[in-house]
């Protein structure tokens, strides 16, 4: 049996897949954890590595260090920390973290 906080975040990763799909990622998927190369919780979105927190207490530069190895783990273009904000089980309010070189990347690529 799984502890409690493990589910809580298990829940988050299964919230944010469904998102995802609802989204028009119809393959996002959560990846089995215990990979010794962790590349994200979230697989089926090309390119992107995304990694799913369910913390009471937030450590932004922690999550962003541990993002920035997935993504090469991943040998994915981009990723975000997706965090939850409490008080709400809606992903689209919830938080999404990285670093500003990632944001300004992407600000690029989408024209601006």
């Amino acid at each position: 049996m799984s502890t409690p906080s493990k589910r809580k975040g298990s829940g988050a990763e299964r919230d944010v897949v469904k998102y995802l799909q609802e989204k028009g990622w119809k393959y996002a998927e959560r990846r089995l954890a215990g990979d010794k190369n962790d590349r994200g919780d979230i697989a089926g979105v090309p390119g992107v590595c995304f990694e799913i927190k369910n913390h009471k207490t937030f450590d932004l530069a922690g999550w962003t260090k541990e993002l920035e190895v997935e993504i090469k783990n991943a040998k994915a273009n981009t990723g975000a920390v997706i965090h939850k904000r409490r008080g709400t089980g809606n992903v689209g309010n919830w938080y999404a973290t990285m670093p500003v070189e990632t944001l300004i990347e992407l600000l690029k690529k989408a024209g601006y």
